[in-house]
């Protein structure tokens, strides 16, 4: 008996309107002609240098040249960029967006692409996390040595600054002084 596959198709979020720092497609352009680098440098916020590094490294591709051969992009190409964009945003080098697509080609089936794509994903949010964790802590720090700089906004002008390694004014012992403090005296 063959195998029949579900046609239930997985909502999908559209880039665009919902996400600040995306541009959605615009409404006149003409997928006929397509949209010069120059146009796709413009509605994506990167240098033609850029998208041109883009198709250098296979990450962007024109779907065809003009008769006096200008590169010609896809409203496609447009989503691409932004897709470039938020992976670099969250570590993604080229290299490595190159790969990911590589890789998304070179699999043998769509679970297998995916696969991938989720293992690499799953990789960068660890990553995304652990560097989450570390700028809670420098917060963290950062507010601790604002707050024992805060009584330091009231001292005396003629105390030298070497008298702050014994200021009556903090509670703390040397060690116990924050952070971004203690490497100051």
């Amino acid at each position: 008996m063959p195998v029949t596959r579900s046609k239930t198709r997985l909502p999908i979020t559209r880039l665009g309107k919902s996400h600040p720092s995306l541009i959605p497609p615009s409404p006149k352009a003409n997928d006929a002609t397509g949209l010069k680098v120059g146009d796709l440098a413009k509605r994506t916020g990167k240098s033609i240098r850029a998208l041109h590094l883009y198709e250098e490294l296979g990450l962007l591709e024109p779907k065809q040249r003009s008769k006096g051969g200008f590169r010609l992009y896809s409203e496609e190409a447009v989503q691409r960029v932004f897709w470039i964009t938020r992976l670099q945003e969250i570590g993604f080098s080229l290299p490595e967006i190159r790969d990911l697509l590589s890789n998304w080609k070179a699999s043998a089936s769509a679970p297998q692409a995916m696969q991938r794509v989720r293992e690499v994903y799953h990789r960068k949010l660890e990553e995304a996390r652990l560097q989450l964790a570390k700028l809670r802590s420098l917060v963290r720090e950062l507010e601790e040595s604002l707050a024992y700089l805060e009584t330091c906004m009231n001292c005396e002008p003629e105390r030298v600054v070497s008298d702050c390694l014994a200021c009556e004014r903090h509670s703390c012992e040397f060690e116990e002084r924050p952070a971004f403090i203690v490497g100051l005296h």
